[in-house]
């Protein structure tokens, strides 16, 4: 039986000039952190509608508070597992009770009703699927996260970064202020997602007449070769443990701000990359079920949570030093012009 190919990749087109970010002076260079809040799952098995659980959100409290002490504001995307179990909502509002941590919309289809899509890997990614079907998602997930928190959320993330060619007008129509679906520099085009090539780290304006603004989640090119970028990394693809050796002899690494699976020394060289590149807002993220034991390929076990909470402790270390501070969802939201959010309801 033959298998269908995946749909041809969507491929954002960089931004125009005109169209980045002109942050003000007053914002200085800041950074913020993402938690993806999210089920837990086999993340080597197919993707399932009901073999999860939300276990993991007993462990969140203690992993917020580590944060708070920093005075390091979180904004958790939550997707439609989490806003369907009291227990989970529960969690979410004491961390937003911290009156700077924020709550917004993570897409993740296969598990978000209404489930009138064949359960396959594309269709994983909400781009890909039939603009009424998605905009139906994102319906009912946005609904009931107003109903669970009491207020409308402004940022958005696709589930596997899955933003499509109609993803951003209707975040537009639904009031969504902010996007962080594209993942600078990745692709996703193995099984039909979309490919980020084109995409930099810079904050810019998007979708109908500019209505939202992307934060693309910071990858940065380290290594003495940085500057040969994306088409010398995916050039070193195809060639047998090629990324491997020029990783291992400093010539080029793609590091991601983001604990899972990227060596706090390397973060650290990052950091410094960005921010020497003139980069005025870092984005960092993690996933949810990796502050604790046993969800993630990430965290396997308690020594692997340790090194989880020294890396954020190395770089929230740093970001001090350097005099980068933390920004909050609604700071964000000010400093890129965006007209001041409403009530939250």
């Amino acid at each position: 039986m033959a298998v269908a190919a995946p749909p041809p990749a969507y491929r954002p087109p960089a931004p125009a000039p005109a169209e980045l970010i002109a942050w003000p002076d007053a914002f200085g260079t800041r950074f913020t952190v993402f938690v993806d809040t999210e089920e837990e799952f086999d993340w080597s098995a197919p993707l399932a509608r009901d073999a999860h659980s939300v276990g993991a959100m007993a462990a969140l409290p203690a992993a917020h508070a580590r944060f708070a002490d920093r005075g390091v504001p979180l904004t958790y995307m939550v997707d439609y597992p989490i806003v369907a179990d009291a227990f989970a909502v529960d969690v979410l509002r004491g961390a937003l009770a911290d009156g700077v941590s924020a709550v917004g919309t993570q897409l993740h289809p296969w598990v978000n009703p209404p489930f009138d899509e064949a359960l396959t890997p594309a269709n994983s990614y909400a781009g890909n699927l039939p603009p009424a079907l998605e905009a139906a998602k994102l319906d009912v997930l946005t609904d009931a996260i107003v109903a669970a928190f009491g207020r409308r959320p402004l940022v958005y993330r696709a589930g596997r970064y899955g933003i499509g060619p109609t993803t951003l007008r209707l975040l537009a129509e639904r009031g969504y202020r902010l996007d962080s679906s594209m993942r600078a520099r990745y692709a996703y085009t193995a099984d039909g997602g979309p490919d980020f090539a084109a995409i930099g780290n810079a904050a810019f304006r998007t979708g109908p007449a500019g209505a939202v603004v992307e934060l693309p989640l910071t990858t940065v090119y380290t290594g003495a070769l940085r500057r040969g970028g994306t088409a010398l990394y995916r050039a070193l693809g195809p060639i047998p443990r090629g990324r491997g050796l020029f990783a291992r002899t400093h010539l080029l690494s793609r590091v991601a701000l983001t604990p899972e699976d990227m060596p706090l020394r390397d973060a650290l060289e990052a950091v410094a990359v960005a921010v020497g590149e003139g980069l005025r807002l870092l984005n960092f993220a993690f996933h949810s079920p990796s502050v604790a034991p046993g969800h993630t390929p990430y965290v396997r076990d308690a020594a692997d949570l340790a090194r989880f909470h020294r890396w954020w402790d190395g770089v929230l270390g740093d970001l001090a030093r350097r005099g980068i501070g933390a920004a909050s969802l609604d700071e964000i939201i000010a400093a890129t012009g965006l007209p001041a959010p409403g009530p939250r309801r």
